[in-house]
This record gives structure tokens, sequence and C-alpha cells, in this order.
């Protein structure tokens, strides 16, 4: 296997940066990211087939809705079942064979000869796993570097992984009935362009910003999902001590899956509570009108071994971030939606008596501690409703600047970065959090200013689009451009939506971005260059020196 696309990936080998061995650092074995690899080429020949179709006036939104489920699962920590993917890789090819087949049909309608697609469409995967593992090296993310060499193929996937993340949030909108025309139409043109993609990286890299242009229209349409069904989040304050009696913990991003177990929940006397990034979930009216969601449970995803065997109840992982599971709780967590672990028991929302009954037959919380708690919900809508306030505040000099803190939380050494940067920071700031990388700053009462709390938390990683929106209304507002706001960005990425995020706020030419704590490996150094001149982009250095630069505007 080879495989390089998140933080966990092994650096022990300067000349050959990645997991290369039989299993990855994140549990992943090499016949299941073999199996990863075959499903993404398939997933581009749609695209490839998809795109041709629509230069005939055939549309079918069903065809961008499964590619993007099937890319999402295989973002790190999702999916690590092969047999699953097996299963996947089965659906996927019986879908490219139709679409070449409805391609083939239009043109001979048509008295055209069919365009015959290079790349990813002429892949014919072997029936056998033994044949998929020999055929590895042609799929493999690292294919042809030995001639094409690490520059290219590291922005080639910088395309790759920037897609994944965007599908990812796409598959969240799809769960909840939402989709645009325009976002299946460019995730079909994004997998073609895969499928068979240049070798020059001028346009790679023009191609990485378009993918940032598309995830922000994918991001927006998460939003308009997630407040079309649940309503606009509002500051809520959330229970972070347990209460007596049954109880569920749901983590994950996946707010589809949280309603359903709410639902079938209701009036079982079972508490539901969140973990990690579903923490959010509780700024939401549609969500929070349930009363037996009774709070926050834990932290960040990388805590899980010990939260998880700590919570007295079943655990439900609904999107990403699953860690191999211990045998101190494996009996009874479960997956749903993208995820899945070998032999750990898959839900759908039509069978979750299953997980009642697990809750049931468990002991729940034994007290209720003293009360304590955290506020969220600050979306855009709400924190854009002080705008007037927030700006007069800052020409008074009452606000000095804002710092955005946020995206994956993750294991490595050097992420108190974060957290000295939130400690240090003056009391004439205001502090936007977002994504897991929040619970390194959020356990900490930061007071106020301008009748604001300093600390202001405005969702999942999902939400990076809340931040994009208070970014160019406050823009606006001071009729300047968004590198001329009093405005800092510290990203902590670890995983592939993380990567669509920075392509997106480098779409929106956005300077100044610290990014750590350590830099993406298949950003090679002359990449990493192109980044810094074009955009400014800086890697983590001393926090103090970092946050005196930033107050400076730099």
């Amino acid at each position: 296997m080879f495989c390089y696309q998140c933080e966990q990936t092994d650096r022990s080998d300067n000349l050959l940066l990645g997991c290369h061995s039989v299993k990855g650092n994140c549990g992943k074995d090499d016949r299941t990211a073999t199996l990863q690899d075959v499903l993404i080429v398939i997933c581009e020949a749609i695209g490839q087939y998809a795109v041709l179709l629509r230069e005939k006036g055939v549309v079918d939104p069903t065809w961008a809705h499964r590619a993007s489920y099937w890319v999402f699962t295989t973002l790190t920590n999702v999916n690590f079942n092969a047999t699953v993917f097996q299963r996947m890789i089965a659906d996927a090819i019986v879908l490219r064979d139709e679409l070449k087949a409805r391609y083939e049909a239009a043109c001979t309608e048509a008295g055209e000869t069919p365009v015959v697609p290079e790349g990813a469409a002429q892949f014919v995967p072997d029936p056998g796993m033994a044949g998929l593992l020999k055929q590895a090296p042609l799929v493999r993310v690292d294919a042809n570097i030995d001639v094409l060499g690490a520059d290219v193929v590291g922005v080639r996937n910088l395309n790759l992984y920037g897609l994944k993340g965007l599908c990812a949030y796409a598959h969240h909108a799809h769960a909840l009935g939402h989709r645009t025309d325009e976002t299946d139409a460019g995730i079909e043109k994004a997998l073609a362009f895969l499928g068979d993609p240049p070798t020059d990286l001028d346009s790679l890299l023009g191609h990485a910003l378009e993918l940032g242009s598309l995830n922000l229209k994918v991001m927006e349409m998460l939003d308009a999902a997630n407040t079309g069904v649940y309503g606009t989040p509002v500051p809520t304050q959330v229970r972070v001590t347990p209460v007596e009696g049954k109880a569920i913990l749901v983590s994950g991003h996946d707010l589809g899956d949280l309603a359903a177990i709410l639902e079938a929940t209701k009036d079982t006397g079972i508490t539901v509570w969140t973990h990690g990034e579903m923490l959010p979930a509780h700024g939401y009216p549609g969500l929070n009108k349930y009363e037996h969601l009774a709070g926050n449970y834990g932290s960040a995803w990388q805590n899980q071994h010990a939260e998880f065997a700590a919570f007295p109840g079943p655990i439900v992982m609904t999107s990403n971030c699953l860690i191999e599971p211990q045998p101190s709780y494996r009996s009874r967590i479960f997956t749903m939606g993208p995820v899945g672990w070998p032999g750990v028991r898959h839900l759908e929302h039509k069978d979750l008596g299953l997980l009642v009954k697990a809750a049931q037959a468990l002991p729940g919380f034994a007290t209720t501690d003293p009360e304590r708690s955290i506020t969220v919900g600050f979306g855009h809508d709400s924190v854009l409703a002080n705008a007037d306030a927030i700006v007069e505040a800052v020409k008074a000099g009452d606000i000095s600047r804002f710092l955005v803190i946020g995206g994956c939380d993750g294991a490595k050494p050097g992420r108190n970065y974060y957290t000295e940067i939130a400690e240090k920071s003056g009391d004439d700031t205001i502090l936007l959090t977002m994504g897991c990388n929040k619970f390194r700053i959020n356990g900490h009462d930061y007071g106020t200013v301008a009748g604001l709390p300093r600390l202001l938390d405005i969702g999942q990683c999902n939400d990076s689009f809340t931040a994009v929106k208070i970014a160019l209304a406050l823009a606006d507002a001071f009729d300047c451009g968004v590198n001329d706001l009093p405005l800092s960005m510290f990203v902590s990425w670890f995983e592939q939506k993380a990567a669509a995020v920075l392509l997106t706020l480098l779409a929106l030419d956005i300077k100044n971005i610290r990014l750590g704590p350590t830099l993406p490996a298949f950003l090679t150094p002359a990449v990493v260059d192109v980044l810094v001149d074009k955009f400014a982009l800086k890697p983590l250095g001393d926090p103090t020196e970092d946050l005196a630069n930033a107050m400076a505007g730099a």
C-alpha cells in the first residue's frame, strides 16, 4: 500500500513520506487501501462518462449522489471493511458500465462516433482480490511518480484529497435531501478531470483552486440543508457533566443520523449525548427540541479510546473519525452511513430498535454530577445580527482583531499551539472556532468584549462556510477586501475535509493562513514554496511570535 492523505502518515523515511507497509498508521491494511484506490478509479470513470452524457443532454442527479458517497468512504478513519469495499466496487462498475452504454447509445442515435475516454475509463479491475493487489501500482496515489516526479503527483493528490473532502460535505447535504445541479455537475467534472489529469503543475494548481470554489458552493448547499431541516443555530448552553440514567453517545457529523436516533429514543427514558464534531448539533432548534438530548460527553475524536471505554452505554459513529474499536467497548459500538469496521454492527434508520435495546441493557450513568456547560450555536446569522455593533466596536478600538482558531484536531504533538494562541490573545480579540479543534480552547472562560462572548463556536468543520460568510460580510461592512480585515487564521488540518476547506480559502485569495501543526506530506517543498509565494501560506512557528505577527497584520 501507499497512502499519505492525512496527518497520521508515516514520516520516518524522508525519501518516501507516507504509509507504505502492510498497515497504515490509521489501521487501514493494504487490502483495504487497494480496494479504496480501485473504487476511486471507477468513480473517476463514472465522472468521465457523466460529463460526456451531459454534453448529450442526459443528466441524472443520482450519479453524483452515489459517487460522492463512495468517495466519502475512502476518507481517513471512515471505513475499514474490505468486504464492504468489494460490494461498493461491484456496484460502481455496474453504474460505470451503464453510463458507458447510455453514452454510446446516445451517440449512435445522433449518428456520431463516441469519444473513447483515456485514463480511468480504460482501467479493468481484476475480478479477484489477488489480481487486484497485483494491479495496485496502477491505481495507487503515487502511480507514475518515477516519471512525473513528486511535485506533480503531490498536486494531483491535492486535487484528489480536496475532492474527497468536497464529496463528504456533499454527501451530508444529499442525506438531508439537498442538492443542486451545479454541484452535481461540478463533482462529475472533477472526477473526470482526475480520471485523465494533465501533468503540468500550473494546470493542476489551477484546477485545485476551481475545486476550492466548487467546495464553497457545496458548503453553502450543506448550510442550507442543515438550517433548512433543523433551523438556524442559536447560542445554546450545552451540559458537559453526566445525568443519571440510561444513555447513548453519538459521534461524527451527520445531523440526520442524530435526528433519527433522537426520534427512536423519544419517550424511552434514554438520554442522548453528543461527542466530538456532533457538539454543535445542540444549537439547532430542530434537534435541541428533544428534551432527552442531554449534553455533550468527551472531546475530540483522537480521545475516543479512553472516552468510549468510560461511557456507560452504546456508542454510534455516524461519519468519519473512527479509530479501531477496543475490546472494552467493541461489543457496544455501532456504525451508520459511510462508516464501517469489520465485525462492528452497522445500523440503518429503520433498525434503531437494536440500539434502544442495547441502551436499556447497559447501566447508564450512575449519578448526576454538578452541572457545567459550554456555549455553542454562533452561526453566521447569530453573529451577523450583531454586525453593526461589531463594526462600531472595531472602529472604536474595542475589538482589535478576529482570530479564527479551528479545524481538525489530532494526536500529533504540537497541537497545544492552538491553545497557546487562544490563551495569549488579548482581551480585545474575538476568537472564532470550528471543527473538533475547538476542544483545545473551549474549556476556558475568555470573558466578553463589546457585549459578545470572546469565544464564538461557529460549528463543525462542515460549518466553515459560516466563517467565510462572516468574513465576507465584514469586508462588505468595512468596504474592503477580506485580506484588509483585522482577521487572522490559525488552521489545523488532519484529513481531506480540511484539504477542501484550505482550497476554498485559497480560491478566495485569503492570505497569511497559518497551517499546521505539520504540513501535508503530499505537499512537497517546491509546492509549499509556490503556495507561500502566491498566498503567503505560513507553516506554524513559535505561538508567541506568530500571534504578535498576526496582530500586526502579517
